[in-house]
């Protein structure tokens, strides 16, 4: 039997369904992610279509169905969208932010789900706002999303025998700071600045974040992206596109000095 619902999520994706129609998936505060039909949306005389783009926050009313649920009723909460596509910079990390909670959160929701999806209203909120820099505001919402589904990198003490930084060494598939007993080969020394830059955003001390230097922005940014990656066996198809700010001639990723 189908049961009426109604939630409030941010949309993360759509895609074409026949003529008319588009499957939108969303993820939202008390049923985790969804894919549900939204019907004759992409006809000209839609009145709430537009309110069904990635970015927004929208309380919608559905049914289920199935195999997808049907949307009845679409509010927009925050037309987050508007104030995030005329702006690269800031476009290119939110299908960052977005394709990161798709990929992290099940359809079959969980524990994380309700903490991932206040973290990503924040943070896409942030990027409206346009108060910090945007590969910041990326950087942070990955780092505190890994730390939800238990795959925060270590930056004070050893991933491996929790012995008390600072370290100088950063493993990805050692799960962060790593001391000199236990790096494994493949390390890197990102520099002091590093991980005081990692720390900032995972716990948001704004005021050291704010003043690294864009050298230090870039290298942590690759480690960041590494390390998800790592995690999520598979690339994230929108990080190439992030528009990162610094010296061109830094390296993207993982940015850092190899230890052989």
């Amino acid at each position: 039997m189908s049961t009426l619902y109604r939630d409030t999520g941010v949309v993360l994706r759509v895609q074409k369904l026949g003529e008319a129609d588009r499957i939108v998936t969303l993820l939202t505060r008390r049923h985790g992610k969804i894919r549900a039909v939204a019907k004759g949306v992409r006809r000209t005389r839609s009145r709430w279509g537009a309110r069904l783009e990635p970015f927004n926050h929208v309380d919608v009313q559905c049914y289920t169905g199935r195999s997808l649920d049907v949307i009845t009723q679409c509010q927009t909460l925050d037309a987050f969208g508007t104030g995030v596509v005329s702006d690269y910079s800031r476009y290119t990390a939110g299908c960052a932010m977005l394709e990161t909670a798709d990929r992290l959160v099940s359809e079959e929701g969980g524990g994380e789900t309700l903490r991932v999806y206040l973290l990503l209203v924040g943070a896409v909120r942030a990027l409206v706002g346009r108060e910090r820099d945007a590969s910041l505001i990326l950087d942070a919402f990955l780092l505190r999303a890994m730390s939800h589904a238990g795959w925060a990198p270590a930056i004070t003490e050893c991933a491996k025998c929790a012995s008390p930084g600072p370290h100088r060494a950063f493993s990805v598939a050692g799960g962060g700071a790593v001391c000199e007993v236990c790096r494994p080969p493949g390390s890197v020394l990102p520099g002091p600045a590093v991980f005081a830059l990692l720390d900032a955003l995972l716990h948001g001390d704004w005021e050291v974040a704010d003043a690294a230097e864009a050298p230090t922005r870039r290298d942590t940014s690759g480690l960041v992206a590494a390390h998800l990656q790592w995690h999520l066996e598979r690339q994230l198809r929108s990080l190439p596109f992030v528009e990162r700010r610094g010296d061109p001639t830094t390296a993207a990723a993982p940015g850092a000095t190899p230890i052989v």
